[in-house]
């Protein structure tokens, strides 16, 4: 590609982020955005490529073409279209974007609206010319995710349900599915790629005894019981260290019991924080401590769990190849929903999401389709 292909490429995608930006997109509730970017995204792929489908299903765009090549494998470009609330410290409406020394501020710029449009982009870029479409050497779908912010189930898990069924028809004639078999997941990274994201098991933990009168030192004490607990918490260890993330980090963090100073507490409730590595699934470890402790541990969720890309896998040496630096990332994103191997990549910095004045740069929208193209072009 040309820095003037580039530089249009980067236009468009500060003009189509700025339309989106202005429609409301709080997490579940995204229908307007959605039917804005559908209709959007259908007219040009008419205008452009006729090849292109572009499907709505609920408020998630799914987006690909009708030539799959059964002997390629299919990587799916993901990110998601919904924000958060907007913090009180905004000092500007968050749905007027506007442009101030080259940058883009609104709410859901950097998160994930940059990832959206880069994306966007990227493959319209790819599927819209045949020669290039020839020479990828994967088979390439986007999938614009809805509740993601909010882990809905209406967002990532239903689209991975949808292209386990959805099926077409190859170029070679044959049938198959949309499931793909690795992705890039959009956030903002500073395009560097996250080739591991540690995940978020919370347990709350009640201990139980009797009441009785202190004075007489009446009854069984659950708050004894539950610090009894919290000691064999914290000085438990698990055997299996990461070799990407390191050990398993636990810490109590609440602590509550009792409701008068004269009074045995017969139940003592505490939380309890771990930061998973890909060593154990969550219900492993909930298993573990449950075994370790008198108290009744119950886990608040279980399913965001820790991801982290295969070695050996050919995202990994493309990462090498390419000499893009790669972390450990301490946030979630829609890759714990994946059961297939993923990194984490898109423009933006992770310390400005969920942040009052939220902005994009417009260098970083540039770097981001160049990254994109780049990787998938290079694909080992």
């Amino acid at each position: 590609m040309t820095q003037e292909s580039i530089s249009i490429l980067t236009a468009n995608a500060v003009s189509l982020l700025q339309e989106m930006i202005a429609i409301p997109a709080y997490s579940s509730q995204e229908q307007e955005r959605a039917a804005f970017l559908y209709t959007r995204l259908t007219a040009r792929a008419a205008k452009r490529s006729p090849d292109i489908t572009v499907e709505r299903i609920g408020n998630n765009l799914l987006l690909y073409t009708g030539t799959f090549d059964n002997q390629r494998e299919t990587v799916m470009l993901c990110s998601h279209i919904d924000t958060v609330k907007e913090s009180a410290g905004y000092t500007f409406n968050p749905f007027l974007p506007f442009e101030k020394d080259e940058n883009i501020y609104g709410l859901g710029t950097n998160d994930d609206g940059a990832s959206v449009v880069c994306q966007i982009e990227t493959f319209f870029t790819l599927c819209a010319r045949p020669e290039l479409t020839k020479r990828l050497p994967v088979n390439l779908i986007l999938v614009l995710g809805a509740e993601e912010e909010c882990s809905g189930k209406n967002g990532m898990d239903r689209m991975l349900r949808y292209l386990s069924e959805k099926t077409i028809r190859s170029a070679g004639g044959g049938i198959c599915t949309l499931t793909p078999h690795f992705a890039i997941v959009g956030e903002p990274t500073g395009m560097k790629a996250a080739v591991a994201e540690r995940g978020l098991l919370v347990l709350d933990g009640a201990a139980t005894g009797t009441s009785g009168h202190a004075a007489r030192n009446e009854g069984i004490n659950a708050l004894y019981k539950a610090l009894d607990d919290i000691q064999k918490l914290r000085n438990f260890t698990f055997a299996k260290i990461s070799p990407l993330m390191g050990e398993v980090k636990l810490t109590v963090t609440q602590l509550n019991s009792g409701h008068a100073h004269n009074v045995i507490p017969d139940k003592a409730v505490f939380t309890v924080d771990i930061r998973p590595t890909e060593q154990y699934s969550n219900p492993e470890i909930w298993e573990l401590l449950q075994k370790e402790v008198e108290s009744t541990l119950t886990p608040r969720n279980l399913t965001n769990r820790t991801s982290a890309t295969p070695q050996g896998h050919r995202l990994l040496a493309t990462i090498g190849k390419l000499g893009i630096e790669s972390y450990v990332s301490p946030t979630t994103s829609d890759w714990m929903r994946l059961n297939i191997p993923a990194i984490k990549m898109g423009p933006g910095e992770s310390a400005r999401s969920h942040q009052a004045d939220e902005y994009i740069k417009k260098a970083e929208l540039r770097a981001g389709i160049e990254g994109y193209l780049t990787f998938l072009q290079n694909l080992q």
